[in-house]
């Protein structure tokens, strides 16, 4: 009863409602049959707004569409376990093929491969696994992958399917097993086992894999989470294993929610998915102004060559916004630590509306800060940080090299010479602008002690920002 009354408790006190996605739960067995409502609404309660219940026989495929088809937030995936494949036939498969026309029956699964109780012969495991990814293929339904002591044959076989949409599900593997799994284009699906204190290889799964491949998931009834560890799990539990990674990536809760959320309803094509970008986003308790996608730089790690999204936020601009758009967008720049402009392009390419929204910032009693590709000297053609004197409290420069050769290679500017101007740029900054800092990529051929002794030369705060973490 404790750690009900928890759950519930974190998210009445939570900034903003939650919509949580557990993407792979078992609703439908018999260890839910006394509560099952109850377990339902106490997972609304506690921020789950969606959850797919995942089909491992025939049997409770069915009860698993069943479910979905009498429950508006309730989907389902169909499939057979790698436990049960020794009980598959051209009948079994054609049921699942049959169900996959249902409205609310969005993926195909679990299937896989388990090495651990050989339940079923692994020949037959990999049989029936192959011909879930051909029904996956043939359907354009995501495929949920269960893997246990069979990762060399199951990545084997996901590479010849030419598979590239699904998800491995309650992913126990380490970072470089995970960066396998996400280069053929597959989710990571993180369960209650990341909250395990001997869990070491998952945290650091959970901590770095890219937001846009992030997925969560109870597996209930199984794998309870701390602090509910021991007990039978269930849906509302996954706000424990939210907080939990969203301590590990240094992000809020409502952040890490509406990343995995945004995943889940992409992949899996449920709920809806706004096609407008944000002006202002929240990352955290800070604001992030987007207001151009233009930049002089092309950046061999840009996320915007990538992905429309950062932190679960659409940034791909349709226009560039006015002043007004902007000004409405932010609302009380006073509620938050501070207003960043970032975004998807580099802001002081629109210098006349950074002076404007910042001045007004500052009026409305709010801190400022600016992150720059340190090249504004250069698209207005003149000294622009003056301008910015009294306006700005900070500002982000980034370096990400530690000479021009390695500057042209990795950032591919416009404009030429523009590594010395950069640094021009900082020092001409310190003299301006309270608070100056340089950040760094941390990326093959870039020297990161060379790059953090020119800042300190420069006088100049360090940041060494991790690959392919945004935000």
């Amino acid at each position: 009863m404790y750690s009900l009354h928890r759950v519930i408790f974190c998210h009445m006190n939570s900034e903003q409602p939650l919509h949580l996605i557990d993407t792979h739960c078992h609703l439908e067995m018999i260890q839910f049959d006394e509560d099952r409502d109850e377990m339902i609404r106490r997972a609304r309660a506690a921020g789950i707004g969606t959850m797919i219940t995942i089909g491992s026989d025939l049997e409770a495929t069915a009860k698993a569409v069943t479910l979905a088809e009498n429950d508006g937030s309730i989907f389902a995936s169909v499939g057979v376990h790698p436990h049960e494949a020794k009980l598959v036939d051209a009948d079994a498969l054609n049921k699942l093929k049959e169900w996959t026309s249902h409205p609310k029956v969005v993926a195909i699964g679990e299937t896989g491969l388990d090495y651990h109780y050989d339940h079923s012969p692994r020949d037959l495991q990999r049989d029936i696994f192959r011909k879930h990814l051909e029904l996956a293929a043939e359907t354009g339904l995501p495929a949920i992958i269960h893997c246990r002591e069979a990762w060399d044959d199951t990545i084997r076989i996901l590479k010849e399917s030419g598979n590239s949409r699904g998800v491995m599900h309650c992913f126990s593997g380490d970072r470089k097993m995970a960066a396998e799994v996400i280069s053929l284009g597959y989710h990571i699906s993180v369960a209650g086992p990341v909250t395990f204190k001997k869990a070491v290889d998952l945290k650091e799964v959970a901590r770095l894999v890219p937001d846009e491949y992030l997925l969560l998931e109870t597996d209930s009834p199984y794998l309870a989470p701390e602090p509910c560890r021991g007990k039978r799990n269930e849906p509302a539990f996954l706000l424990h294993t939210a907080r939990y990674i969203a301590g590990l990536r240094g992000i809020s809760l409502e952040d890490l929610a509406r990343i995995t959320t945004l995943n889940a309803r992409r992949l899996f094509s449920i709920g809806p998915v706004s096609a407008d970008a944000e002006i202002a986003y929240r990352i955290r308790d800070s604001l992030y102004l987007n207001i151009t996608n233009r930049c002089t730089n092309a950046c061999t790690f840009c996320v915007k060559f990538q992905t429309d999204y950062v932190k679960g936020h659409k940034l791909r601009l349709d226009h560039e916004p006015s002043a007004d758009e902007i000004r409405t967008a932010i609302g009380d720049p006073s509620l938050y630590r501070e207003v960043v402009f970032c975004g998807y392009g580099e802001p002081l390419s629109r210098l006349d509306i950074v002076r404007e929204i910042a001045a007004w910032v500052k009026q409305q009693r709010g801190r400022v800060r600016i992150n720059t590709n340190g090249q504004g000297n250069l698209i207005h053609k003149r000294k622009i940080l003056p301008e910015l004197r009294g306006l700005v409290d900070s500002i982000s420069i980034s370096l990400d090299a530690q000479d021009e050769e390695t500057y042209v290679k990795i950032c591919r500017p416009v404009f030429p010479d523009a590594f010395q101007e950069i640094l021009q740029f900082i020092r001409e900054a310190k003299e301006v602008i309270p608070e100056v800092r340089v950040t760094v990529v941390a990326l093959e051929g870039v020297d990161i002690e060379k790059c953090r002794s020119i800042a300190e030369k420069l006088g100049v705060g360090f940041t060494v920002r991790t690959l392919d973490v945004v935000g």
